[in-house]
């Protein structure tokens, strides 16, 4: 059944959302950017997929942030502003203000309602602790909040949310994420390592079909926001990893042959054609590490889980 609702005013629409998927399902291949996935719904899927047992990264993630905290907090500069980069649960940074002393916490996400929801919670919990919550694609510049200009800045980028980026758009990120937080800041990134091609297959292609609803939940957003008519039923699901470049790419695939509406335009697909919707690129520390090199940081530290299925690593920005 063909899902339709009617189209919205410009007014109503946001636009930057509406040009990106008019321009991702009208090229070829055609394409839609992974940030689009966390509205509140893909939010708290997002969550739920952390959860499941194939999903390796976020518990092995924290196992490192509570294993190594007190060598992590070494690296942090006391009294500091946290900025966290696309915040979303605040179950990691939880365990960074424990382990540190911070004087103010700056999440950024483009989700508004689900950022001030958890920056709610964790006032509650901190209240010792300024809480600056920024609504803001973090992909792109934006300015922090006054009342932290003075202090030291530390950013947070955990998840390997870094192997979303292609290797030049993860440079740019670096780069931007440093013009933000100024010299002398230092950077906490969360970097998946490369490993078994079954593990990785297991992990975004999981039994429950969690990641599958995930996936699938873009279209539900489009539909709902830009007006669109795109059949969830007539798309599937599929993880495939890459290994001539080091990633997994999600992709929706065309069940059959259809034409769908977004807005004022139009997109067909062959039965088959996929959308591409997500890449996660796996790194050895040595390739990472290169490439914060070449975006203006200096790698400080790396820390791995005793499997070596992720890293965290601290980079300053050295003036």
């Amino acid at each position: 059944m063909n899902v339709h609702i009617n189209a919205r005013t410009s007014a109503q629409v946001d636009h930057s959302f509406a040009q990106d998927v008019i321009a991702g399902l009208t090229q070829k291949p055609k394409k839609l950017s992974p940030k689009y996935f966390y509205d509140e719904t893909g939010s708290k899927l997002f969550e739920q997929i952390t959860l499941l047992p194939e999903y390796y990264p976020t518990r092995t993630e924290l196992r490192i942030l509570r294993d190594r905290g007190a060598e992590i907090a070494a690296a942090i500069p006391s009294d500091a502003a946290l900025v966290e980069f696309g915040a979303g649960a605040t179950t990691k940074v939880r365990l960074l203000l424990k382990q540190s002393s911070f004087k103010a916490y700056v999440p950024v996400d483009i989700s508004g309602e689900f950022l001030n929801g958890q920056a709610s919670a964790l006032r509650a919990d901190f209240p010792e602790l300024a809480v600056y919550p920024v609504t803001a694609d973090f992909t792109k510049p934006f300015e922090l909040p006054p009342e932290v200009k003075e202090m030291p800045k530390v950013g947070f980028f955990p998840g390997s949310t870094i192997g979303n980026f292609d290797p030049d758009e993860a440079s740019a990120f670096l780069r931007s994420a440093r013009a933000i937080l100024g010299d002398g800041a230092t950077m906490i990134v969360g970097v998946d390592l490369e490993k078994d091609e079954r593990v990785l297959h297991e992990a975004y292609n999981d039994a429950a079909g969690i990641t599958g609803q995930f996936n699938l939940n873009v279209l539900a957003r489009i539909n709902r926001e830009l007006g669109g008519n795109l059949d969830l039923a007539g798309f599937e699901h599929s993880a495939i990893y890459n290994r001539k470049r080091h990633r997994i790419e999600m992709h929706l695939i065309s069940r059959k042959p259809q034409t769908i509406r977004v807005l004022d335009h139009t997109a067909t697909f062959k039965t088959g054609e996929t959308i591409h919707t997500e890449s996660s690129y796996k790194y050895s520390i040595e390739r990472f590490t290169a490439l914060a090199r070449n975006s203006g940081w200096s790698p400080r530290a790396s820390w791995t889980d005793p499997d070596g299925m992720f890293s965290v690593h601290a980079l300053v920005a050295e003036a």
